[in-house]
């Protein structure tokens, strides 16, 4: 113990200069949106290295859930091929990079996912080089999953669904009403939708999906199903409980979503 003090006291100077200049990097970064903006991309490209490594290991042991999931998601699309009279097996496919397509997707793998934090952030193994950048809406085969936030080279830092942050437009299937996504920081694998007209008729099993109100996700993306509802204290307009298709605990693998029409909208309404 005499040691250790007298080892503080001989090197209090070197001490103290460390201490000031810990807290003076802590607040430049804190208040200047440039730096921490900086400050951000340097600690995915840090910690998107770990937790990727981190996942190659783990995910060689999930392989026989992710065929599951495959096999699932392969089976749904050959019925929807099927409902469509297009047979899957004979069928001439076409390279559609060179479609006029609305939206873009490139798949990335999640290599750490929180869901027990009141603000709930995804990290995923693809970037500026891969063409991943801020705003960018991210989904699974089963529903939303949330909207990339900020970006390196490498790795991308998603908001979270399970945000207390995350705004969403999002509608019911069967209607044109929509409202705002939302999350109270509860159960994760229930979120709220706000501002639906009390003239709306819903009911219990209802289906809620992306209204394409935004530039963000398509129309039509999955969400979840109503499980209750109640009128707000004005009664104008109902507080909904969904339950999500996604399980927040359980991304594997995730589809970035661009829309090509992004840059030119955002231009009109600046």
């Amino acid at each position: 113990m005499q040691q250790i003090i007298n080892f503080l006291i001989k090197n209090k100077h070197s001490l103290l200069f460390l201490i000031l200049l810990s807290i003076s990097l802590i607040l430049t970064i804190q208040s200047h949106s440039y730096h921490k903006s900086k400050f951000v991309s340097s600690t995915n490209f840090f910690t998107g290295g770990i937790y990727n490594w981190r996942h190659s290991i783990s995910d060689y042991f999930g392989l026989k859930n992710e065929n599951k999931r495959l096999l699932e998601e392969n089976e749904y699309l050959r019925n929807q091929l099927s409902a469509l009279g297009v047979d899957s097996v004979s069928t001439k496919y076409t390279d559609t990079v060179s479609f006029n397509k609305p939206y873009t997707y490139t798949k990335a793998r999640v290599i750490k996912n929180d869901y027990s934090k009141i603000d709930n952030y995804i990290l995923i193994n693809k970037g500026e080089k891969d063409s991943v950048f801020p705003d960018m809406g991210v989904i699974t085969d089963k529903g939303i999953v949330g909207i990339v936030e900020n970006t390196s080279k490498n790795y991308s830092r998603v908001i979270s669904i399970l945000n207390s942050n995350s705004r969403i437009n999002a509608g019911l299937k069967k209607s044109n009403q929509y409202g705002s996504l939302l999350w109270n920081g509860k159960d994760p694998n229930i979120v709220q939708l706000e501002t639906i007209p009390r003239q709306a008729i819903i009911k219990e099993g209802d289906t809620i999906i992306t209204n394409g109100r935004s530039t963000i996700f398509p129309k039509g993306i999955g969400i979840g199903t109503i499980v209750s509802y109640t009128l707000n204290q004005n009664k104008s307009y109902y507080l909904i409980d969904v339950k999500l298709f996604n399980d927040m605990s359980d991304i594997g693998f995730v589809y970035a979503i661009k829309s090509r029409d992004i840059d030119e909208i955002k231009s009109l309404e600046n």
